[in-house]
């Protein structure tokens, strides 16, 4: 029971800090999640919003990140 535990609370960090982050990043007024390539629908009824532009950036951005940490801990 306590490495399910220990899991809850290692990603409810994790969680935490992803969220701490998006906040000061929207203070800095980069346009991420109103890129050229997301895609929004309104119609009558229904809206649709998918980032796809910017769900690539912060993939390639993380992707970046990773090899890096993985070159460095080598």
């Amino acid at each position: 029971m306590f490495n399910l535990g220990m899991l809850f609370v290692t990603v409810g960090l994790i969680f935490l800090g992803l969220g701490i982050l998006f906040l000061l990043l929207q203070r800095t007024g980069l346009p991420l999640g109103r890129l050229p390539g997301d895609i929004r629908y309104r119609g009558k009824n229904v809206s649709l919003y998918f980032p796809l532009a910017s769900s690539i950036l912060v993939s390639v951005v993380l992707s970046f990140i990773i090899y890096v940490i993985g070159k460095l801990r080598h």
